[in-house]
């Protein structure tokens, strides 16, 4: 089958799953459709797995007890249904891999089961609804690459789709932006990747596709690449759409994706042993930490904003030599106090020769706070920062869900870059060099503006002030008039 027709065929099946939930009193909105999806594709996939690995492995069994196993409860289109159906999930399954032993010949696999539905939920009241969605599903077959492949195209669609739904849309980061940000950090098979706030999972199966695509050519070079990953994510939503995401991309052993808060581990207890090649993350930040993780680093750089606290671990964790791309928002770049520490530390330990200024756009309508790609090497101090400010496409006023950055929108940024080792550099419209010893005058202030932008002129402040006053004065007066004209109307 051609590309676009299985595409086309995943969509169309997932867009079926979707009117049937839609159907259910229970499900409401996106998120939990998302969610009721996610642990459903999870379970099929595991299944599918199992299915495989029995007959390549001699030894292996299913963590999973055969009556919970898929095939035997799902399997059968004219199976178990209505009450008897939803009694099995919510009275049987759920309480079962929610607390699932750690045991058989492969343990990691259970963890990652009961890691999965630790916080999962059955949101769906309808037995026979329920039966039909698991019938759309049980058609799925996940060990088939190219059907898999278009499912996972699919499925981080739908987590795109995500940013419209309330609060969901933080744990996405735009393909756009974790695209090129991959591009060029360029991680390579075996060398250790990290994302300290998964979300879903984006940046790591972005650099799944890029190595698969440029370096791996073996099976030892596909091994390489999965042994090397590390990603922790604190909150049991994007968890689960993430161990998903990572199913689904091929991954045979997603036991990396760590539940955890990374803010949690004391900034001590992070060891060399730790340290990675490569840092690729959109941290959460505009927020704060719960009382008591500030005390966990230390005293010079405490403070409850999250962004900070994970640029101090950041700096620590990069290996000499290795390499990172971070976003951060704009109050990172322009902060006093624990702010002006941090920079000073990145700047002495790390050189960080590219910040690409984003549109505020880029993440509506989530967030539409100024934010900033940082691309920075361990081992050398700074001596010079590029700074590249990314336009709005020609024609656009400004990022939107249905007009989203995308990939190719970096096409000049690329073509500006100068490689791998950033050879030939020059000033433009949208780029700028400043030298470090500026940066120290501006006590560590990065946020500089591009000076080829004229700053716009909004007039003297003194006549602003006076032309607001009469202003006021003159609506102060409309409002008197309307008051006579309506207690002369009611006198009548």
């Amino acid at each position: 089958m051609a590309t676009s027709a299985r595409t086309t065929s995943a969509r169309t099946a997932v867009k079926a799953i979707q009117d049937i939930m839609r159907k259910d009193v229970g499900v409401d909105g996106d998120a939990q459709r998302l969610s009721q999806l996610c642990w459903l594709f999870f379970l099929k996939i595991i299944d599918d797995q199992d299915q495989a690995l029995e007959v390549t492995e001699d030894d292996y069994r299913s963590p999973l007890p055969e009556h919970l196993q898929w095939r035997s409860w799902a399997k059968d289109p004219e199976g178990m249904t209505g009450d008897t159906l939803l009694e099995f999930i919510n009275q049987e399954l759920f309480p079962y891999l929610k607390e699932m032993p750690l045991k058989g010949s492969h343990p990691h696999r259970a963890q990652v089961v009961r890691e999965v539905f630790a916080d999962a939920f059955n949101y769906m009241k309808s037995g026979q609804l329920l039966r039909q969605v698991i019938n759309k599903v049980e058609g799925i077959d996940f060990n088939n690459l190219a059907d898999r492949k278009h499912f996972g195209d699919v499925y981080e669609q739908l987590l795109n789709d995500l940013q419209s739904a309330g609060n969901a849309g933080e744990y996405y980061t735009p393909r756009g932006v974790t695209s090129f940000m991959v591009d060029r950090i360029d991680p390579q098979p075996g060398e250790t990747l990290l994302d300290t706030s998964g979300g879903t999972g984006g940046f790591v199966t972005c650099s799944i596709r890029h190595m698969r695509e440029r370096y791996v050519k073996t099976l030892a070079d596909e091994q390489a690449m999965q042994a090397a990953l590390r990603l922790i994510e604190k909150k049991p939503l994007p968890y689960m759409l993430c161990v998903t995401n990572m199913l689904l991309h091929g991954i045979e052993d997603p036991s990396f994706v760590r539940r955890d808060n990374t803010l949690a581990r004391p900034y001590r207890d992070w060891g060399v042993a730790d340290q990675v090649n490569v840092i690729l993350t959109n941290p959460p930040f505009g927020g704060v930490e719960e009382d008591g993780i500030q005390d966990n680093f230390p005293a010079e750089f405490r403070t409850r904003e999250t962004a900070d606290l994970f640029l101090a671990l950041f700096i620590s964790l990069l290996k000499p030599g290795g390499r990172a791309g971070v976003v951060l928002p704009d109050g990172t770049l322009f902060g006093e106090g624990v702010k002006t520490r941090l920079k000073k530390q990145l700047l002495t330990e790390c050189n960080l020769h590219t910040i690409v200024r984003l549109p505020n756009s880029v993440f509506k309508p989530y967030a539409s706070i100024g934010t900033n790609l940082l691309f920075f090497e361990k081992g050398k101090p700074t001596e010079e920062i590029w700074y590249y400010e990314q336009p709005v496409p020609d024609g656009q006023k400004a990022y939107s869900m249905t007009r989203p950055i995308r990939a190719e929108h970096f096409a000049d940024c690329v073509a500006w870059w100068g490689g791998p080792n950033r050879k030939g550099r020059k000033e433009t419209e949208q780029a700028w060099r400043v030298p470090i010893a500026q940066i120290q005058e501006r006590n560590y202030n990065l946020d500089l503006k591009n000076p080829h932008v004229a700053a716009a002129d909004h007039g003297d402040p003194e006549e602003l002030l006076a032309d607001l006053q009469t202003a006021e004065q003159k609506a102060a007066e409309l409002r008197d008039q309307l008051k006579a004209i309506l207690a002369e109307a009611l006198l009548r």
